[in-house]
Parts: structure tokens; C-alpha cells; sequence
């Protein structure tokens, strides 16, 4: 089956009841049984629920996965897996990673004696170095947020294989639309389904997908017994998401390549990152792991000027002033004040992560709109 129809129909059935063509809302949070411990594969809805059900299969197979799991939200997705290690366990993390990641490492599980590396990945040989006895995982997140960095999914792929280490892949920017780590060696592959895969800024849900067996059972008891599942009013507004996922996808990268070449062209703006332009230090990588560039785009004025960028971010009109990403509406953000606020000044800057920094998430509509909608507020 291919994507585009993987998206409608991928790990799906009719409702058994009554054929109903969407999974229905099961709006329950417990189950009748027959005898005790006799029930229909359904006990409690922390543990079960035929829509979250429904749904973590549509997310094994959008990213040739086997198993799926869905979470409260991206963060607690990312919470479940580094649940799999133990004090005095090491990951080495990228450089450039998104806010709260960053602050869930340092800030909760630090404090439980597991040690985080954050290097630059845009060369993977990179990690080599830090690999030692007590290394577990490698944390990727490409294309990076918000400064667009890709890394090479196979090359992290071979030395996770090289150390035995688990390699876990943030596809969020990506989606499996434009980029399936599963089939580069990733063994996790995780999203922040609040973004592209819901698709319409109306959830806030994380997910987790797997193919080997006896680490799906580790992440299924985190998952149960963590307790941080999304609902099943939430898992079927996403389910709906998913099967828009390609159309929209192929709009945003459209909008996105058209705002990027307009960017670059502009005389007021010094850099713009987004891996489909020839000048991206890995852009040969990025065309021959993904599909597509997407529609997410980082910027900077001339002279680096945060007071400039915060005047562009509040005059744009067609775009939003918001946090998030990847829904049919266009949103702006200032990482350095908004999203990446939890990362120190200096750490921040380290990775590019400027206070003069715009982040872009191109949506849908059309393009001349939003390219004059930038042209109003640079000036």
C-alpha cells in the first residue's frame, strides 16, 4: 500500500458493530466483564481503549512500524522513552533540539542521575567520541528546531548499531510524509502528533512508534503504568488529521520552498534556513533521505537585530504570532523568547539559536497572501 493511501486506510478497519467507517469515540473509562478478568480485550481506558487503539495502529503504519503508542503529548512521549534508562546512563543528544526536550533532560531527569551530551550531529562521526560504557541512547531530532540542521538518520543509524545503543528519531518536522527513519535504522521514531499529524492546532497528543517486539512491551508498560495517554475525543481528531496528512504535506512544502526563495532574495534578511536551499551545508543529505523540504523556515535580518525581528513577528498579519507548528494556518515565532526560552542565553547561541531569530511554520493557504504579508511587515 502506498502513503498516500496508507494515510486513509493504513492499519484501519470498519467499526465491527455497526460498520461505521471512522472509529467511533469510545468515551468510557471502563469496560463490563463477565467473570472477573473475562472481558472483550478491554479492562480499563488508561491500558485500552479501541479509539487510541485505532490510532496507534494508523501510527505503526505510517511509519512502517509494527507497534504504535499515543501519548498526552509530544513531551510525554519523549518522558516514556528516556523512562528506559537507569541512574548513571548516558544519551547523547544533538545541540539544536527543541525547548522542552532540552528542559526535560537537564531539568527533570538529570536530577535522577542520567547524564545528557548535547554535540553538534551534522556530522555524524561526531558521536563516536562520546560513546563510552555507559551510553544508551542517541537522541536525533532532523530536521532540527528551529535551525533547520539535518543529520544523517543512516550514519547515526550505524553507530547505534556499531555500540548497541538505541536510536530514537524526532520526525516531527518531517512526518512520515517526508521522512521514515524506521527504514534508515532508527529503532524509535517519535512525534509531537499536536503538530502535522493532527493538523489543525485543536490537540495536543505525542506518539511513539517501534518495530522490535520486546521494546514495544518496555515503552507499553511505561505507557500504562505512567499513566500519560491522550483521550479518545483527542485520538480521533487526530486519526481525522492523518488522513489529510499527504495533501496538506505536499501544500505546505510548495508554500514553503516559494517563502524560502522569497527570503532569500530579500535585501533585509542576512541567512535562511530550510534544507531544500542549494546553500544548506547538508542539503545533498536531506534530498536523499527525504521526500521534500517542508514548510518550517528559520531567518535573520540584517545586523542580527532583535528589536527588528520582534517588529517583523508583530506586524505580520496572515501569519500568527503563536507557539507550535504544523497546522493549515501559518504561524510565526521568536524561539529565543518563546519556544527555546528554557535553553540559557548562552547555550542557546551556541547552536544559532540568535535573538534576532524569526521561526517560520508555513501553512496552507496561499502563497501570495503570505509572501505579501511578509513583505508588509520587513519592510
Amino acid at each position: 500500500m502506498k502513503f498516500n493511501t496508507k494515510t486513509i486506510h493504513g492499519g484501519q478497519e470498519h467499526d465491527k458493530a455497526y460498520g461505521a467507517v471512522m472509529p467511533p469515540i469510545y468515551q468510557t473509562s471502563t469496560y463490563a466483564q463477565s467473570t472477573p478478568g473475562g472481558h472483550k480485550g478491554f479492562e480499563y481506558s488508561r491500558t485500552h481503549n479501541p479509539t487510541r487503539n485505532a490510532l496507534e495502529k494508523a501510527f505503526a503504519s505510517l511509519e512502517n512500524g509494527n507497534y504504535g503508542l499515543a501519548f498526552g503529548s509530544g513531551l510525554a512521549a519523549i518522558d516514556a522513552v528516556i523512562k528506559l534508562l537507569k541512574p548513571g546512563d548516558e544519551v547523547i543528544s544533538t545541540n539544536d533540539l527543541y525547548g522542552g526536550t532540552y528542559r526535560l533532560f537537564t531539568s527533570i531527569f538529570e536530577n535522577f542521575g542520567i547524564k545528557f551530551h548535547f554535540i553538534g550531529m551534522e556530522n555524524a562521526s561526531n558521536i563516536e567520541g562520546y560513546v563510552n560504557e555507559n551510553t544508551k541512547l542517541i537522541w536525533v531530532e532532523t530536521p532540527t528546531n528551529p535551525m533547520m540542521n539535518i543529520i544523517d538518520i543512516e550514519a547515526c543509524a550505524e553507530v547505534a548499531k556499531k555500540h548497541d545503543l538505541i536510536l530514537a528519531v524526532d520526525n516531527t518536522f518531517a512526518t512520515p510524509y517526508l521522512q521514515q527513519p524506521m527504514d534508515l535504522g532508527a529503532d524509535i521514531v517519535m512525534h509531537s502528533a499536536t503538530k502535522y499529524l493532527g493538523g489543525h492546532s485543536d490537540v495536543v497528543m505525542g506518539a511513539l512508534v517501534v518495530k522490535d517486539k520486546a521494546l514495544a512491551d518496555k515503552l507499553y508498560f511505561i505507557q500504562n503504568a505512567s499513566g500519560a495517554v491522550c483521550g479518545p475525543q483527542d485520538s480521533f481528531l487526530v486519526l481525522r488529521g492523518l488522513k489529510t496528512l499527504h495533501v496538506r504535506m505536499q501544500r505546505h512544502c510548495e508554500n514553503g520552498k516559494a517563502i524560502a526563495e522569497y527570503l532569500s532574495k530579500h535585501p533585509k534578511i542576512e541567512r535562511v534556513y530550510w534544507p531544500g536551499l542549494e546553500n544548506h551545508p547538508n542539503h545533498e543529505i536531506a534530498k536523499r533521505q527525504m521526500k521534500d523540504f517542508g514548510g518550517m523556515i528559520s531567518f535573520v535580518t540584517k545586523g542580527d537585530n532583535f528589536e527588528e525581528a520582534i517588529k517583523i513577528v508583530e506586524k505580520l498579519k496572515v501569519f500568527t504570532l503563536a507557539e507550535s507548528l504544523g497546522g493549515v494556518e501559518s504561524l510565526a515565532g521568536h524561539p529565543a523568547s518563546m519556544t527555546h526560552a528554557s535553553i540559557p542565553k548562552e547555550e542557546r547561541e551556541k547552536s544559532g539559536v540568535v535573538d534576532s531569530l524569526i521561526r517560520l511554520s508555513v501553512g496552507i493557504e496561499d502563497v501570495d497572501d503570505l509572501i505579501a504579508d511578509l513583505e508588509q511587515a520587513i519592510g
